[in-house]
């Protein structure tokens, strides 16, 4: 059994909200990775609500320690929600993702980035312009997936599964807003072969 130190960095997404601890996807993810010989330690700083900016306010106050085998990113969804300008959030992405390199020991093949969900498909988007926030979402999410390519990352998009909950409700939580455990599940299955691609 080998051991791997995982970092997992963002928002609601990451910290699970209205999910139980061990229904956070990196929670799975690492039970997942422990059935393949990899036992995995999770550090999640995540918080509901947050920014590209205010995430990096939460990882300078409780700085990483030492350097992880793995580090997840997904952030940017409150940037979007705010309205706030998509070049900012290009230069902020772009910073956070050298930072989560920088925690990988400099390797940025041990990074992946996961692309930001499509909120206009939950009900609590019902009233509001959801042909527009769908757009929004694309646009951030061609910065990220841009930057992650460019920088040598992994890129999982999971925004496709997360547009499934139009039609499939058991993938939202109860608070009608953020994704379900199972929904989950479809993102860490997503996500693995590329974990497992950097552990081979």
């Amino acid at each position: 059994m080998r051991d791997i130190r995982y970092l997992a960095l963002g928002d609601s997404y990451t910290i699970g909200e209205s999910v139980a601890e061990n229904e956070r996807w990196p929670n799975q993810l690492a039970a997942m990775l422990s059935t393949q010989n990899l036992k995995t330690e999770v550090t999640i700083i995540a918080r509901t609500g947050w920014t590209t900016a205010e995430l990096w306010q939460g990882i300078q106050a409780s700085p990483p320690q030492g350097t992880y085998d793995l580090v997840s990113l997904l952030i940017g969804v409150n940037n979007q929600y705010r309205g706030y300008s998509v070049d900012e959030y290009r230069e902020e992405f772009r910073f956070l993702l050298n930072k989560s390199i920088e925690y990988a020991g400099g390797d940025a093949n041990r990074v992946i980035v996961l692309s930001i969900p499509d909120w206009s498909v939950t009900p609590f988007a019902i009233g509001r312009r959801v042909d527009l926030i769908s757009n929004e979402i694309d646009l951030y999410n061609a910065i990220n997936r841009e930057e992650t390519e460019s920088a040598g990352a992994h890129y999982v998009d999971i925004t496709p599964i997360s547009r499934d909950a139009l039609e499939d409700k058991s993938l939202l939580a109860f608070d009608g807003l953020h994704p379900s455990a199972q929904m989950y599940k479809l993102w860490v299955e997503a996500a693995l072969p590329s974990v497992l691609e950097i552990f081979k």
